[in-house]
């Protein structure tokens, strides 16, 4: 248990900074899912929006410190590709 004051606002800094990135993270899915299932359904162009969409919205969470850099580009690739399969 936090004891010291600095120890206690950290830990109130720590649970909202805990809230934001969660939200950001679940956004960050939610864009994910979109191009996810635009791909399953087969239409390119919805899929290319879609990917379109998410990807700022990616670069963000790495500038924000959510995500890691690599691990963004890796996802990017990988579905920047399967939607150029399609169309």
């Amino acid at each position: 248990m936090a004891n010291s004051p600095q120890s206690k606002k950290r830990a109130r800094q720590n649970e909202r900074r805990y809230a934001v990135n969660k939200a950001r993270r679940s956004r960050i899915r939610t864009y994910l899912r979109k191009v996810e299932e635009a791909i399953a359904s087969g239409d390119p162009a919805a899929a290319k929006t879609a990917l379109q969409s998410a990807q700022p919205e990616l670069m963000r969470g790495v500038s924000k410190g959510v995500m890691h850099k690599n691990t963004v580009a890796r996802k990017m690739s990988r579905l920047s590709s399967r939607v150029k399969a399609l169309g």
